[in-house]
């Protein structure tokens, strides 16, 4: 699953992400510097893994089930809310306005549609709410032999 794929159809389903979506690498510096981007909201884009499933093997063709697993982690700051009583609404609705834009939705070259797994509150420090989206993706391996 292509990174690119996922941050376009988030630009164009959830407005208020457009120029704010980074990749795990970004997310990494900024996490290195115990920083938090300076305009939120901002997403992160995480290649989290695949795990494999049932296979068959026939003459001259492997086939094996895949589930590829993708991470959407959410910043908002809440620095101009130190009581934490607005940023639970905005929070929510930027989850739900990410999962409508994901779940359901297929990249060009899967086979199956990205899948809302869970969502967990990361952390909620240093002026910023963190969440981080998991979604999953039936796909195949396909290997001629």
């Amino acid at each position: 699953m292509d990174a690119a794929e996922v941050s376009a159809r988030l630009e164009a389903a959830c407005p208020v992400l457009r120029g704010r979506i980074g990749t795990a690498l970004q997310l990494a510096e900024l996490m290195q510097r115990g920083q938090v981007p300076s305009t939120t909201p901002a997403a992160f884009i995480l290649p989290l893994g695949l795990r494999g499933g049932a296979a068959t093997a026939s003459t001259g063709m492997f086939i094996q089930g895949i589930n590829r697993m993708l991470g959407v982690v959410l910043v908002l700051r809440s620095a101009s809310d130190p009581l934490g009583a607005r940023i639970a609404d905005e929070l929510r609705e930027l989850i739900e306005a990410v999962a409508r834009a994901l779940a359901g939705w297929a990249p060009d070259s899967a086979i199956g549609v990205l899948k809302l797994a869970r969502g967990e509150l990361v952390s909620l420090t240093g002026g910023a709410a963190i969440y981080q989206l998991d979604f999953t993706l039936d796909d195949q391996l396909r290997i001629n032999t």
